[in-house]
């Protein structure tokens, strides 16, 4: 299982870092600096001298390059390794219980992945495609984290809190849809539909929401809110969990109070490019480390629920045993 845990960790870091450039993408502009799919212009690799030979495209060759290595990365490294984790999951299905069926789900998911890229290119990158595009992929990175906490050798989790699975995904769904909702927010141009924070222009809390885009931007602070108070009761719930566990709910409570300075930073600074991947990197990091605590207290639930089991059967055991003795 070492060689498992190994290589679903290294994939769920590179998951994590092409979600990070695929914003760099997005905030650059640089989606359609390659308007074709899989090629770029009609080329697997696009070197300066044919990019000069183009008519004006509108792009530099660093944006270009952007969206290529994006999908080079996917494509070339992401790819293959996704193959040998589902691999090695499947040669560890009779010890890791339903590890040949999250393989196989992994590899539908990245299937999926490579289709939405295409569909996001075709589809001009319009908001709801990056969206999507971007949910699934969080789908993938939480499959891929399972089986990194799945492949760690059995452990009993002792204290770990009954009812911390259920707060954990909670929290878990609040942080994806919020982060959906941001690069809807970041794609369709409404990353400054309100200019202050927490209160919209002067209008107080709720603003006018006629218009699409102050909407699409108020209803993201409110998933962000919502997302805040899911972590915090989260991180309270794991106060008295295992150490693993506890850890886990403090840096994720940590990373969403930096993340909420962060967005009012964001809208005062008028939307500076730093600032803003600065937000989806500890966005992204914020879901990896909820869907950790997630897999994490699920685990140890069930270890808590064998326990208690072994422990019954353990009583029944020595009832029945006494009981025999006294009728012999």
């Amino acid at each position: 299982m070492k060689a498992l845990r190994w290589t679903s960790g290294i994939a769920g870091l590179l998951t994590m870092a092409l979600i990070v450039l695929g914003a760099v993408v997005r905030r650059t502009n640089s989606g359609l600096s390659c308007p074709d799919w899989p090629t770029c212009y009609g080329h697997m690799v696009l070197t300066p001298g044919d990019f000069a030979s183009l008519p004006p495209t509108g792009y530099f060759y660093w944006q270009v390059m952007l969206e290529w290595t994006h999908r080079l990365i996917a494509g070339t490294f992401l790819g293959p390794l996704l193959l040998v984790v589902a691999v090695l999951a499947v040669t560890q299905r009779r010890k890791i219980a339903h590890a040949g069926r999250a393989a196989g789900l992994m590899i539908l998911l990245l299937v999926i992945q490579a289709a939405l890229g295409g569909v996001t290119v075709l589809d001009q990158n319009s908001p709801w495609s990056v969206a999507i595009h971007l949910g699934n992929a969080l789908l993938l990175l939480t499959v891929i984290f399972w089986l990194f906490e799945r492949s760690r050798k059995p452990a009993h989790l002792i204290g770990a809190a009954i009812h911390t699975p259920q707060i954990a995904a909670l929290s878990w769904i609040t942080v994806l849809v919020a982060m959906m909702s941001a690069a809807m927010v970041a794609k369709s141009g409404a990353s400054l539909a309100c200019t202050s924070w927490p209160f919209c222009g002067g209008e107080g809390l709720l603003p006018d929401l006629s218009d699409w885009l102050v909407f699409l931007h108020m209803a993201h602070r409110v998933l962000a809110a919502i997302t805040a108070i899911a972590i915090l009761v989260l991180f309270m719930a794991t106060r008295n969990a295992d150490a693993s566990v506890t850890h886990l709910g403090s840096l994720a409570f940590g990373l969403a109070v930096l993340q909420i300075l962060i967005g009012a930073v964001l809208i005062f600074l008028l939307d500076p490019i730093a600032i803003a991947l600065l937000h989806e990197i500890v966005g992204t990091i914020i879901f990896a480390v909820v869907t950790l605590l997630l897999w994490r207290s699920v685990f140890a639930a069930d270890n808590l629920d064998v326990d208690h089991l072994a422990r019954s059967l353990g009583n029944l055991s020595g009832e029945a045993l006494r009981g025999a003795r006294n009728t012999l």
